[in-house]
């Protein structure tokens, strides 16, 4: 029986933003109560949910909070240590953006890999009824996830995974697993001995593909380092300190440059434009190839929110380090984008 003051959490195994907040949890030690969203659990979740989604966070005061940035953000207000932020003003801010990169480019990886080849869609789907319907038989299940295959099938161009895309987006995932392996030889987390606000944006993305078959596998088969960071962030606990930028940057910027300059930051700001333009449609050159989809709403948002974070932690150690990692313009570039 969990106590009287834990939180309610919402989730699924199979949600990316889900595991991210029940793993903030664990490493904070916040009493907690991890629910499926059942029918037995519905009558509850519909009471406290603003929005169709999870992970739904029920505070022990009866308020609901979505969205897994929000939630990360409040409780880091209510519980602040250990925090998850390190004292480096440069690392603090790189992890924010990790942090937002996961949330909105790493989804693209993980959703498309998901839903593009059978053997994931066959295994995420039935992951998915499984969750909703516990006692289901397997011809249930089976007949479910059809339903479920369809629907998600029908909804991968919300990331902008298409045939014109889809090279691009496995070669990221590749090549920017492949450079985290090397940032974590000899580290447990990305930004030193505990894990910071860009470990759980980013993890929560990368556990979901390690779970499922096509991306899982390149991931067992090339980077142990990455793999060991997923079963540690299941349940992560803090070794030591976080690292200053100057020790990190050597084995990070690579990644920085290659994944969030090149293709996050111009994505971003282009899928902004769009929205404020109330295009149906927009396309921009990323490293060198186009990259078309349906701009998304939510993400206009937390642009707006990271350019906040980035006017506040402005200065010349930081613009030298997103420079070097060829970020700086595009978050520089962010306020009068247009």
């Amino acid at each position: 029986m969990p106590p009287a003051d834990a939180y309610r959490i919402f989730g699924a195994e199979v949600s990316p933003y889900s595991v991210k907040v029940r793993s903030y949890f664990r490493y904070k030690q916040i009493p907690h109560e991890w629910l499926m969203r059942t029918p037995a659990t519905l009558p509850e979740y519909q009471k406290h949910a603003k929005l169709p989604i999870i992970p739904l966070v029920v505070t022990p005061d009866g308020q609901g909070i979505q969205d897994s940035t929000p939630i990360l953000e409040q409780l880091e207000a209510r519980v602040p240590e250990p925090s998850i932020h390190p004292a480096d003003p440069v690392a603090s801010f790189v992890s924010a953006l990790v942090e937002e990169f996961g949330d909105e480019w790493g989804n693209k990886w993980m959703f498309h890999y998901r839903w593009a080849r059978e053997a994931d869609q066959v295994s995420a789907s039935e992951r998915i009824v499984r969750s909703m319907m516990p006692d289901a038989d397997d011809a249930a299940v089976a007949d479910a996830a059809v339903g479920i295959r369809d629907r998600m099938l029908g909804r991968v161009w919300f990331v902008g995974s298409s045939p014109q895309t889809a090279p691009q987006i496995e070669e990221s995932f590749q090549a920017g697993m492949r450079q985290l392996e090397a940032h974590l030889d000899g580290r447990d987390y990305l930004f030193g001995a505990r894990p910071a606000f860009g470990d759980f944006g980013l993890w929560g993305q990368v556990y979901n593909a390690w779970t499922d078959p096509t991306p899982g596998a390149f991931l067992r088969a090339h980077t142990p380092n990455v793999c060991a960071w997923c079963e540690r962030m299941l349940d992560p606990k803090a070794g030591g300190d976080f690292e200053p930028w100057s020790s990190l940057a050597p084995s990070f910027t690579a990644f920085l440059r290659d994944c969030v300059g090149a293709l996050f930051l111009p994505w971003t700001v282009a899928n902004a434009r769009a929205i404020a333009e109330g295009a149906e449609e927009f396309s921009v050159e990323l490293a060198g190839r186009p990259f078309t989809q349906k701009p998304q709403k939510y993400h206009a948002k937390s642009l707006a929110a990271l350019r906040e974070k980035y006017a506040a932690a402005k200065s010349a150690e930081l613009d030298a380090a997103l420079g070097a990692a060829g970020c700086r313009v595009g978050l520089r570039d962010l306020a009068s984008a247009f």
